[in-house]
């Protein structure tokens, strides 16, 4: 079977050729609708565009005017010119991705922290101005605040660098999460003392399993050693330290045990006597 042409004309041609060759039986319905519309290109896989980095930028003229301007960064080329990497997708690139994972490095534990996940509408963040700052209205204190407040300080702040960004949305960010805290702890003593009981904490939860998983670990080891022990002891013909510490607790039961009463010189005069007496009476 020979390599066909795949594009919707020659389709079409050779849907006819087989039908006048006696292959097909029925026309199908799409062919007059070909001839009359053609398509308006090939159906052959254009290679995927390249997708360049833009970088939004505010600078300082010389007159004192500020003006923004883009900066824009060319993909490499890719080191594979195999055929089989030719139509596979280009990575897309943003700004946003490289100061989420400069944050999320510094911050690993923000990805630990419960998040309420709902079905809205997608536009929570049409409203948010990032010029007031990391906390918007209706919108959680995340990593993804302090991104979006970093990305709108270079693009607007004039001659401003990403750590110098990165800084400034950072300190309010750990304002928010300090004050955050503190209301927690205050709410939580408050109901402390009104009666309520919240159980262990997180801490001393984890702390009991590392307890439980220390003890179970230590039994193991001991029976372990005591297997091993037991194993060489019955090659060599040593006496064993468990042996050794159960002869040594026999002792020290033998010396805590109270002594019996010893004949001593008083009970040998009293059993003469009685003998004596035994054989006076014999004789008389």
């Amino acid at each position: 079977m020979g390599r066909l042409d795949l594009t919707a004309i020659n389709v079409r041609k050779t849907v006819l050729q087989n039908i006048a060759s006696g292959r097909i039986s029925t026309t199908p319905i799409w062919t007059d609708v070909v001839r009359d519309v053609p398509p308006a290109q090939i159906l052959i896989r254009q290679q995927p565009q390249k997708h360049r980095l833009t970088r939004v930028r505010t600078r300082t003229l010389p007159n004192g005017r500020t003006e923004q301007y883009a900066q824009v960064t060319e993909p490499k080329k890719a080191r594979s010119t195999k055929t089989q990497n030719l139509f596979t997708p280009r990575h897309l690139r943003y700004e946003e991705d490289e100061l989420r994972k400069s944050f999320f490095n510094d911050h690993p534990w923000e990805l630990a922290r419960p998040r309420v996940v709902l079905e809205t509408s997608g536009d929570q963040y049409k409203n948010a101005d990032w010029s007031k700052g990391v906390q918007q209205p209706g919108i959680a204190l995340s990593g993804e605040s302090v991104v979006q407040r970093q990305l709108w300080l270079l693009e607007n702040v004039p001659d401003i660098t990403v750590p110098q960004a990165y800084d400034v949305a950072r300190k309010e960010f750990y304002a928010l999460r300090r004050s955050e805290e503190i209301r927690n702890r205050i709410a939580a003593e408050e109901a402390r003392h009104m009666g309520a009981r919240f159980g262990k904490s997180a801490i001393q939860v984890s702390m009991g399993i590392e307890n439980d998983m220390y003890n179970d670990w230590d039994a193991w080891a001991r029976q372990m050693v005591n297997e091993q022990t037991q194993r060489l002891a019955a090659f060599s013909g040593t006496v064993m330290a468990s042996e050794e510490d159960a002869l040594r607790d026999v002792n020290k039961a033998e010396e805590q045990r109270p002594p019996a009463a010893p004949i001593g010189a008083g009970v040998f005069a009293q059993q003469q006597k009685t003998d004596a007496r035994a054989q006076r009476n014999d004789a008389a």
